[in-house]
């Protein structure tokens, strides 16, 4: 079952995300890319919660249902990882946390700026810490398109069909909805504040010398994934983080981009469990629709 949780930040904003699974059962923490939602990781939170997780996907400060910061000096690196350290701090046992692009920012910031551990893992999903700048821009380029909104969620479905060209058009928009919010000029906009953007172009956000350094102290279990199409990540910037943080895994997934949730959220789905299945090898009994329990295996 689904709930929504708030969490209070430390400057006065309400983050919202949804939550799915036994509160009881290991956590793992979902953060999405910039300018994304929670309801960019598709089936995989409830996914996790079926394989007896507690699975969290937070919406970040200034995205989808989380408040946005008065202007754009509160969106920096520093107030994203304070922000996850709240949440990480409200369970009830360390979580593994899930970063995907700037949530992977903050995973590695959060636990290699910790002299303890504070997570169980963390998985990094098509992010390092030297980015391919000819893809960091392709992104921003597209965010910083169609600033006045769209007309109708066609339009919006027009402009995303031709930005993520690798991936098979939906035949619906309903994915497409939930980042969208109709605002009181009748135009639909990007579910995320417009002064994030701002922040992440002049850098307060992506810090490479500030992020080597946080990958080099991990010291908790963790798994890199790349899309084998992805122009952020290269083979180049992955082989960089290995040698920062030799211990982690790595896994590939074919025919995704950076977008990897979304792009193949089976594939991807897949590769996450297995991972955290070897991370929690008694995981226990998972709940079906009437609460009973149910093995595993």
């Amino acid at each position: 079952m689904q709930e929504i949780i708030e969490y209070p930040t430390a400057d006065g904003l309400t983050l919202r995300a949804d939550a799915y699974g036994n509160p009881d059962a290991q956590p793992v923490l979902l953060l999405h890319g910039g300018g994304q939602t929670r309801n960019a990781w598709g089936d995989t939170a409830k996914n996790l919660a079926d394989k007896g997780f507690r699975a969290v996907a937070l919406d970040l400060r200034g995205h989808g249902e989380s408040d946005w910061a008065p202007d754009e000096s509160a969106y920096t690196i520093d107030s994203f990882i304070e922000d996850a350290r709240i949440v990480v701090s409200s369970f009830k046992k360390p979580p593994v946390m899930v970063g995907a692009s700037l949530g992977g920012i903050i995973s590695m910031g959060l636990q290699g700026e910790s002299e303890l551990p504070i997570t169980k893992a963390i998985v990094l999903v098509d992010v390092a810490p030297r980015l391919e700048e000819k893809g960091v821009e392709r992104i921003r380029t597209f965010m910083e398109s169609h600033h006045n909104g769209f007309e109708s969620i066609q339009d919006a479905a027009d402009v995303v069909a031709k930005y993520l060209s690798h991936r098979k058009r939906p035949v619906d928009f309903q994915g497409l909805e939930k980042n969208l919010r109709l605002m009181s000029d009748g135009r639909y906009h990007w579910h995320w504040d417009p002064a994030f953007l701002r922040g992440l172009r002049v850098k307060k956000i992506h810090n490479q010398a500030r992020l080597k350094a946080a990958s080099q102290h991990l010291k908790v279990p963790v798994l890199f994934m790349r899309g084998t199409l992805s122009d952020v990540v290269s083979k180049e910037t992955m082989k960089e983080f290995l040698s920062d943080a030799p211990h982690a895994e790595v896994v590939e997934i074919e025919g995704a981009n950076h977008t990897m949730a979304g792009d193949t959220n089976a594939e991807f789905t897949e590769a996450l469990v297995n991972f955290l299945e070897r991370l929690e090898p008694n995981v226990g009994a998972i709940k079906n629709g009437h609460g009973s329990a149910m093995p595993l295996r």
